[in-house]
């Protein structure tokens, strides 16, 4: 008898759950949950406002690194989506760009209940330096990554699968293609959501997840 598959999340009904400050002040570390990481201008709020389908879910703004609190946002009582503090901040002292690093890396390797990282770029910029430690942390840490080529609305098709391939290359001659898929994605045009939801429908099912 073949397995029953667990019905598809509806991310239209997930709401705002609670900001934590600290890694001390988040919720019980059980359940599961995946994560959004990028740089503070990626278009990671945009990204999950358009996967909800509401567009004041996760707040937008127009200086970078404003958002620096773990937000927490609730799908069930056993699963989260949660929007890590964007990084890359370029008016933000080192120490301070150094201990959100921390932050980052002891969340990534720490929480238990993670099931995944959602890592965004900007299509026009990948892989740069604080996306390398993203990918580094996680794939030594064992977790799955899906990365978001953001904004791909700015380049034609072609260009636009060039730099795709071009990222899976970098990360295979870099040995961090492990468990690492790669996808286009435009929150204005609402492109690339259904791949996104299928890679999160399979982290975020009972019981835990394999990479996609």
């Amino acid at each position: 008898m073949s397995e029953q598959r667990p019905e598809p999340i509806n991310f239209r009904t997930v709401q705002f759950l609670t900001s934590a400050p600290t890694l001390a002040e988040c919720p019980e570390d059980s359940g599961a949950e995946v994560a959004f990481a990028g740089r503070s201008n990626a278009g990671k709020s945009s990204a999950i406002n358009a996967l909800t389908g509401n567009s004041k879910l996760a707040r937008t703004s127009k200086t970078p690194g404003r958002t620096q609190l773990i937000n927490f946002f609730s799908i069930s009582e056993q699963q989260r989506l949660v929007d890590l503090p964007g990084y890359g901040y370029a008016k933000v002292a080192r120490s301070m760009k150094d201990e959100w690093q921390r932050h980052l890396a002891f969340y990534l390797e720490q929480r238990q209940c993670l099931r995944g990282l959602v890592l965004l770029m900007d299509i026009r910029q990948p892989l740069k330096e604080f996306d390398l430690h993203m990918l580094t942390w996680a794939v030594e840490a064992g977790l799955p990554v899906h990365i978001l080529l953001t904004k791909a609305d700015k380049l034609k098709n072609g260009p636009a699968q060039n730099t795709r391939f071009a990222v899976e290359k970098a990360l295979r001659e870099q040995g961090l293609a492990t468990g690492v898929t790669v996808q286009t994605f435009s929150s204005t045009k609402r492109a690339g959501l259904d791949k996104l939801e299928r890679v999160l429908n399979q982290w975020l099912a009972v019981g835990g997840a394999e990479s996609p």
